[in-house]
């Protein structure tokens, strides 16, 4: 049976590294190793690799503060610095041995920098423990990750935009309850996306600026004896709000323990794939037969395999699927968090793989949603193919056969003088009258309109027609023709195009 170690046994002699003789960094503890089936429940290791280089700037930051603080001797902030440089490249060029019994890629890293200079490597964990190490890693994650995810939500918007603009003058029947209402400008219900994205962006941004606070230096949760410059650590990782001052969380116990930013991403994440997912289904409804307003280029969709006539839109369809995963994480991570206790708990390992996917998901969606949309840019000329391609004749045919015109019968009646109750009481009227005829409205004889009410003219053919309904709008925020172009030139500003 394994026995105790004595309490007279020999310490390793300074040069040994406990990472690379023992199974774990505290087994000098323990009587017995940890179970391989234990390694292997607890390892995250072969997910959270991708922090490394995370990992290594916030550790170069910290060994360049403790060298400036008089903690470590500049040969061994040498040193470090050296064997990190290995590091990077051994990992960049795919030669890095991740090691399960090193649990995760923090020990994974540290032992190899061990390997490569000795003590020096030892001395780096001066002032910290993995909790402020962890939080620190994915945040400096995060906050990479989130700049590209603001560069792919631009870039969704100008596909948006490059679709929206040729198509302000087509006409699309606007739905309330998937039923015809109004009719709108193409464009103007494309830019409604542009306005969600748009918000989805300054949601990421907000959340990036809360993201962007150090909590290292905090150690375990106590903080630590060393005399450490956490601000600047700080501003060495560029952690600093608008005015360039340091961000360093204030409070210890919180700051190992907070996975607030990766809730509110995920937050602003899940709301930007609902988004997607309503855009995503109006595609869908839009390129069924049924309705036939738009195609889609063919690399986006696929075939049946039994059904030879079918193009299936697989993309939108699977978006709105993955709109679902990313709440599905969301979920996970707010019910993570809602019973521990302070400070840090090993529950909070469990924040990574969802988080990853959150990310790596919307990231992906937004790619192909954005040449989905808007096509393929050359890069010669600028120009863009492909794209999502607009039947105007079927959007146009279909806004006549809803009545779209009905609300401007009324409007041009309260013009003359009705009530709006009475107003639209007249036009519901009407419009029985046309389907009964199985005409539009602007399809009525005049005697017959007058026959609803005497107040009626020869005008009111202006305002039952599509376009002169979409004209009619021109206040801010309308579909009017005007109205939308000058939309256009507002985002079209703001993007940068």
């Amino acid at each position: 049976m394994p026995t105790s170690p004595s309490p007279h046994s020999s310490p390793a002699p300074a040069s040994a590294n406990q990472l690379d003789t023992k199974a774990q960094a505290w087994s000098a503890l323990f009587s017995e190793p940890m179970s391989e089936l234990v390694q292997r429940y607890t390892a995250s290791v072969f997910f959270d690799q991708r922090l490394w280089q995370a990992d290594i700037q916030g550790s170069l930051a910290h060994a360049e503060m403790l060298a400036a603080q008089g903690i470590l001797s500049a040969q061994d902030l040498a040193d470090i610095e050296r064997g990190m440089a290995q590091i990077r490249a051994e990992i960049e060029s795919g030669s890095f041995a991740w090691k399960l019994e090193l649990e995760d890629v923090h020990l994974n890293i540290e032992a190899r920098l061990t390997q490569l200079v000795g003590d020096a490597g030892k001395r780096l964990h001066t002032g910290r423990s993995r909790n402020d190490q962890v939080a620190t890693d994915v945040r400096l994650w995060l906050r990479g990750e989130i700049d590209l995810i603001l560069g792919l939500l631009a870039e969704l918007q100008r596909a948006l935009l490059a679709v929206a603009e040729p198509h302000v003058e087509v006409i699309l029947p606007g739905f309330t309850h998937l039923q015809v209402a109004q009719p709108v400008s193409f464009a103007h219900h494309m830019l409604a996306y542009v306005e969600m994205f748009a918000r989805d962006a300054e949601r990421m941004q907000d959340v990036r600026r809360r993201v962007n606070c150090l909590p290292l230096g905090a150690a375990a949760l106590a903080g630590t004896s060393y005399p450490l410059d956490r601000e600047r650590v700080a501003r060495t990782l560029g952690m600093v709000d608008a005015q360039g001052r340091p961000c360093v969380c204030q409070n210890s116990l919180d700051a190992v323990s907070d996975r607030d930013f990766a809730i509110e991403f995920s937050a602003a994440a899940s709301l930007c794939m609902v988004h997607i997912s309503r855009l995503s289904e109006e595609l869908i409804l839009w390129m069924s037969q049924n309705f036939g307003f738009i195609q889609i280029a063919d690399r986006f969709t696929t075939g049946s395999s039994i059904m030879p006539q079918k193009k299936n839109p697989d993309v939108p369809e699977l978006a709105r699927g993955k709109t679902g995963r990313v709440v599905g994480h969301l979920m996970g991570l707010v019910t993570l968090m809602k019973g521990q206790p302070l400070a840090y708990n090993k529950d909070n390992q469990e924040d990574k793989e969802p988080l990853f996917d959150t990310v790596d998901t919307l990231k992906d969606t937004l790619r192909i949603f954005a040449e989905m949309v808007g096509g393929q840019t050359d890069p010669a000329t600028g120009a863009r193919s492909g794209g999502i391609r607009v039947n105007a004749q079927a959007m146009e045919q279909a806004a006549l056969r809803g009545y779209a015109t009905a609300t401007d019968l009324a409007d041009y009646l309260v013009k003359k003088g009705l009530p709006f109750r009475d107003a639209h009481e007249t036009v519901a009227h009407a419009v029985k009258e046309a389907m009964a005829r199985q005409l539009d409205l602007a399809a009525l004889p005049l005697e017959v309109l007058q026959g609803f009410h005497p107040a009626i003219g020869p005008d009111v053919y202006e305002v039952l027609s599509l376009r002169g309904s979409l004209n009619a709008r021109n206040t801010l925020g309308g579909t009017a023709p005007a109205q939308v172009r000058a939309q256009i030139a507002r985002h079209r500003a703001r993007l940068g195009m």
